[in-house]
């Protein structure tokens, strides 16, 4: 509720009280004066005062100041005249010069009971409310408005009427709790609201005196029928009255927690002098345990000063400030970092590597390249620690290959995932200005680990993301430089720290994602995928073992020969790594786990033949080497992600005007291979006997097999060249005999890569020769001798060499007979 509601029942009730008969009283309205007071006769004219910020309600008194010129000559001029005004209130309430336009059409006849002259010049007056009215046509505006109007029609309450009843009942019990919920208003003023008995006058006096805009006063003032304004009222007091409950509600929460605070400050204070008195520790106990702290630590001097200049400033906080609690925890860090603590390296090379050996089958390179490094260090013992970076498809053993590493050295050992990584503060670290700062992964590790020369490794590094909050692979720059990171600066830690001692190891599937600087930073060790043979060492050394502890067996309950674990990686799996093998080596221990746990009979020894009956069909075919007594048929070499594999390349020559087409979904490198052989071909094609014309008058088809799979690169360039030359020729290809090479438009046959991978493949496939680049004979000297037994390798510079090994004199048994049309030559 609003002052005036407040000084009206405070008026009220003192006229109520007061034994003064000389003063004048204000009338409160009954049922009977209502009744009696008819509308008073209105003039042709009826001036018009506007008013600002307040509704005028027939039946109600109101004081209003009058301070513009045209209001006080029409206040003064109808006072005197015993005249009655029309009260109108004004839309725009900015307006000291109000129009017709500024004012609402419906407004209130008002009587004016009394004027009073303020010293300041301004007037006072008290008017009353009688009628509605409407206004028709404004007719002046000067000396003051006056408009001609019509009176509103009212419907007025029943008031034996039980809905009427209930409305009075409920808008009065609403006017109680609003008086209840503002301690500003005496509570006598429940006596006035009691004695008022007109449901009109009720109405029209709460709608007058309620907290709501002039808009909102002047609906309900508009409203013809009483019910239905007593209606719209109650929804706006109920409203009104949840502000007011939510109000008090407020001030009581605030109230409670100011009480609360200070209740906490007196509690902390006599747990001070509690705690002294007993000699517990408090802020000053702590204050001196860091400091004791603090001289034990081996940190350098400039780190020494920063701590005492810290802890200074912690003397001098206020336990209760907000401050207090992030330096205490600030402090905790500095003295939780292991500051010049190193743990003792193990040596011991010999022991090293039958350990590597023991936990890793294989990645001979690898391990030869980490020997390395522990004996550099060895021998000279300061030696910064290079970054190394294991590169390889994914399951070969990268991270494993690390924890490893420190087993080995005797080093505490700590993994950082970099995987989605976007924000540099996750490398660097918080400053301490912000909410909730902390220390960057780095650091953390380091703390978490209690030295300064861990092995750390840096997971899924190509995996690093970017966004606003930063690049995480920049901040790595200075992390990842052996010249550089003896000095790096955590935004948390806010003083240099030693990285040098620390063995970083890098894990990626990819290098075309790392930033080139961050690359250049690490030593790139490469781990290919493993071979059959690999992986069958690796699955009877450490898979099968392990997932027959997991599943609750005994060693001896299971037994999965070498012919089993062929079946599962050629047939069930195709991967570079061993992680799906290991799934599948899983599924086939359930089951025997299931047959035990029911206590059936089940067969120790599982069988390649019982595999299908546990896992289903095979879901990968091999290729197997197919003796093809075709012209164009030729066996090349590929590497994939998972190994290498045997590809098979067809060409094909059908009548036409010598177009060239090319199917397989085939990469750009591979299209420019097959291009480069058909034009050396041409080129020479007196070499092999090969009719020149044949080339404009035969359309050459090739086609690789499987062409839902992407092929590229450039080594079956000589593949594809013996291809054409015997389609061409349609001499026989040497059987078993697969090659890989790339080939150039001088006829020279260069090395390519994954050497080792493919010879693997072509023994598995059946294959007994094999051609190569003159070039790849140092990758022939790498591979063990066990597997290129049985093997006869072609070493082979040009094309012509390739020609005389590939192609055998004879011809196909049904050779394609090709006719060489003569030209027409036409005289002009």
């Amino acid at each position: 509720m609003n002052q005036t509601f407040k000084h009206f029942l405070q008026n009220l009730l003192l006229s109520s009280a007061s034994d003064d008969d000389s003063m004048e009283l204000i009338p409160v309205i009954t049922a009977e004066i209502e009744d009696e007071m008819k509308p008073v006769d209105l003039p042709d004219e009826l001036p018009i005062l506007a008013v600002r910020n307040t509704v005028l309600f027939p039946g109600v008194v109101l004081p209003i100041t009058v301070s513009r010129k045209k209001s006080i000559k029409l206040v003064r001029k109808s006072h005197s005249g015993g005249a009655v005004i029309g009260v109108v209130a004004q839309k725009n309430t900015l307006s000291d010069d109000p129009t017709a336009e500024d004012l609402f059409n419906v407004g209130t006849v008002a009587k004016i009971l009394k004027m009073l002259v303020l010293p300041d010049g301004n007037t006072t007056i008290i008017i009353q409310g009688h009628s509605r009215f409407q206004i028709d046509e404004v007719t002046q505006e000067d000396p003051y408005l006056a408009a001609k109007v019509s009176l509103c029609e009212e419907t007025p309450m029943d008031k034996k009427s039980k809905e009427v009843k209930a409305l009075v009942q409920s808008l009065k019990d609403a006017a109680a709790k609003m008086l209840k919920l503002n301690p500003e208003i005496p509570q006598e003023a429940q006596v006035a609201l009691d004695n008022i008995d007109s449901p009109s006058f009720l109405t029209h006096f709460l709608s007058s005196n309620l907290n709501v805009e002039v808009a909102q006063k002047q609906e309900l003032l508009e409203v013809n029928d009483g019910k239905e304004r007593g209606t719209q009222l109650l929804e706006l007091m109920l409203r009104e009255i949840q502000l007011l409950e939510l109000k008090q509600e407020i001030h009581t929460k605030v109230h409670t927690d100011l009480d609360q605070q200070q209740r906490d400050y007196f509690l902390r204070q006599q747990i001070k002098v509690l705690q002294d008195e007993l000699g517990q520790e408090g802020p000053d106990q702590e204050i001196e345990r860091f400091r004791e702290r603090a001289l034990k630590k081996k940190w350098p001097e400039p780190v020494a000063l920063h701590f005492k200049k810290e802890i200074d400033k912690l003397a001098r906080l206020n336990p209760q400030a907000a401050e207090y609690p992030v330096a205490v925890s600030y402090l905790e860090f500095l003295l939780d970092l292991p500051w010049s603590e190193y743990t003792k390296d193990n040596f011991n090379l010999k022991r090293t590597k039958k350990i590597l050996d023991a936990d890793h089958y294989g990645l001979e390179k690898v391990k030869e390249r980490i020997l390395e490094y522990l004996a550099v260090l060895k021998l000279k013992n300061d030696m910064k620690a290079p970054i190394l970076c294991l590169y390889g498809p994914p399951g070969v053993g990268k991270t494993s290959l690390g924890r490893s590493v420190a087993k080995a050295l005797g080093r505490n050992y700590v993994r950082m995932s970099l995987g989605g990584v976007r924000d540099e503060a996750e490398i660097r670290g918080h400053r301490r200005t912000y909410v909730g700062a902390m220390p960057g992964k780095i650091i953390s590790q380091i703390k978490k680990t209690g030295s300064s020369n861990p092995v750390i490794i840096l997971d899924e590094i190509d995996k690093l993301a970017s966004d606003f909050r930063g690049d995480p692979s920049s901040a790595l720059l200075e992390v990842l430089d052996p010249e550089q990171n003896h000095t790096f600066m955590d935004n948390y830690l806010d003083v240099e720290y030693d990285l040098s001692k620390v063995l970083f190891i890098a894990t990626a599937n990819s290098l075309e994602t790392i930033q080139p600087a961050l690359r250049d930073r690490m030593e790139i060790i490469e781990l290919t995928g493993y071979t059959l043979e690999e992986k069958t060492e690796i699955a009877k050394r450490h898979l099968v073992p392990k997932q027959v502890t997991e599943h609750g067996l005994e060693a001896e309950d299971v037994k999965i020969p070498k012919a089993t674990i062929h079946k599962l990686i050629e047939d069930y799996t195709r991967e570079s790594g061993v992680r799906n093998l290991e799934r599948k080596i899983g599924q086939l221990v359930r089951n025997t786990a299931k047959q035990k746990a029911m206590e059936e009979e089940f067969t120790k020894s599982i069988k390649p033949e019982d595999v299908v009956k546990i896992m289903g069909s095979e879901i990968f075919d091999k290729e197997i080497y197919q003796d093809i007594d075709t012209a164009g048929v030729v066996t090349g070499l590929a590497w994939t992600s998972v190994g290498g594999d045997i590809l098979f390349i067809e060409s094909i020559l059908s009548r036409g005007k010598g177009k060239l087409t090319l199917s397989g979904q085939l990469g750009d490198v591979m299209k420019e291979s097959a291009m480069t052989a058909i034009s050396y071909l041409k080129a020479h094609a007196e070499l092999l006997n090969i009719d020149y014309r044949l080339f404009d008058q035969y359309d050459l088809h090739i086609h690789f097999p499987e062409g839902a799979v992407p092929k590229d690169g450039p080594s079956a360039g000589i593949a594809i060249f013996t291809s054409i030359a015997s389609v061409f020729t349609q001499r026989k290809v040497r059987s078993r005999l697969a090659m890989t090479g790339e080939i150039t438009l001088r006829g020279k046959v260069l090395p390519v890569g994954g050497i080792k991978e493919k010879i693997l493949a072509a023994k598995r496939a059946g294959i007994t020769d094999i051609i190569l680049s003159q070039k790849n004979k140092k990758d022939i000297n790498e591979i063990p001798e066990q597997y290129i037994k049985g093997l006869t390798i072609h070493y082979v510079d040009r094309v012509d060499d390739v020609v005389k090994i590939a192609l055998l004199k004879e011809k196909v048994k049904h050779p394609l007979k090709l006719v060489v049309r003569e030209e027409k030559i036409e005289n002009e």
